[in-house]
């Protein structure tokens, strides 16, 4: 009893949509969480679900239901419990995903420092599916992207949290607009922007199957990216770097750069490539590697959801579809056309 005292009462929010598949073994492993039941507060939205996950978690004792008939999304349900919520520490995650038994102990810890106003948790694609190439790309991608957030934390704030896992203190919570595409994002950000650090924990881990095929994970990554150009116009002032200081460059770099300018750049390398080839062999050879390296590129992606392929391939083909995929995000962030109620990627059961 003693030891329990020493927890803060958690809040542990669980979105679902139509995930009546995997419903039961995701309130297993919530049960399973090792952290005190007196403090552990596991509640389900399922706004908008028209299949039977209401009515399944309506039969569980030991868990909350918030369940709405109307769907107006992710974000809009979360912010409604959020806001009623009186724990002082709310953690997110997804019903498509599975905790580490010590996740909710290894995010609580952080909140000793009263500097910390949100903790990243880590997101893990399942390796069993990595002999599929959408599971061997978003795994290989997952893990590069883990070690930047880890580099983020040590420097000073983690750079946007994954909404797979991602928790913070009440009292910093600000409700995001309603029609933000990337909810996790700007709100992880927006915590960071007022001072707090929002720490990278990898001992608190969402374990995640990959999506079903390359074009179900095209349509998250083009939704990732028509969110991230949205997302340059919800934080202003995040470029001034006599306010922000360092969380300024984190951002320019980690995420501007790499969402906005960097995939509009490649295709100038190849272009500047070929009007230098006509200069010397040196340029000559590196554009045919770059037309060689391109075309088996452009390959596997028309048939990697079909034949296996050597890693290397699949890398390459990965990254080529995330580059694509932000004038295919811009596209719609221009058109309006991405709307923050969005049908979910297909994704392989845990």
């Amino acid at each position: 009893m003693k030891e329990e005292n020493n927890f803060p009462e958690v809040a542990l929010i669980i979105a679902a949509y139509n995930e009546e598949d995997i419903i039961l073994d995701k309130v297993q492993n919530c049960f399973g969480l090792d952290y005190p039941k007196g403090k552990l507060k596991i509640k389900f939205v399922t706004d908008g679900s028209i299949d039977e996950t209401s009515y399944i978690l309506r039969a569980i004792k030991g868990i909350e239901l918030h369940h709405l008939d109307e769907r107006k999304g992710k974000l809009a349900a979360v912010n409604r419990i959020v806001e009623a919520c009186q724990s002082p520490i709310i953690i997110l995650t997804d019903a498509n995903c599975f905790l580490n038994k010590d996740a909710i102990k290894n995010i609580v810890r952080h909140y000793r420092d009263p500097r910390v106003g949100g903790v990243a948790g880590e997101k893990r694609i399942r390796k069993d599916f990595s002999s599929t190439t959408a599971g061997s790309g978003e795994g290989i991608y997952w893990r590069y992207e883990s070690w930047l957030k880890q580099l983020d934390s040590d420097l000073n704030s983690v750079v946007g949290a994954a909404g797979e896992l991602f928790s913070f203190r009440k009292s910093v919570y600000e409700a995001v607009p309603p029609d933000t595409i990337i909810e996790d994002f700007v709100l992880s950000m927006r915590i960071a922007m007022r001072g707090f650090r929002v720490v990278y924990e990898p001992n608190a881990y969402a374990l995640e199957a990959p999506s079903v095929s390359v074009r179900e994970e095209w349509k998250r990554k083009v939704r990732i990216c028509a969110g991230a150009f949205q997302a340059f116009r919800y934080l202003p002032g995040i470029w001034n770097p006599f306010k922000y200081g360092v969380l300024s460059f984190q951002y320019l770099s980690h995420r501007f750069l790499r969402w906005s300018v960097v995939p509009f750049l490649l295709p100038l390398i190849i272009i500047f490539s070929g009007i230098l080839s006509t200069q010397s062999t040196f340029y000559t050879g590196l554009f045919l590697i770059e037309l060689i390296v391109l075309a088996i590129t452009l390959i596997g992606l028309m048939v990697m959801d079909r034949i296996s392929m050597p890693k290397i391939v699949t890398i390459l083909t990965y990254i080529l579809m995330m580059n694509a995929a932000a004038y295919a995000g811009l596209y719609r962030y221009w058109r309006g056309s991405q709307s923050a109620v969005w049908e979910k990627a297909k994704r392989h059961l845990l």
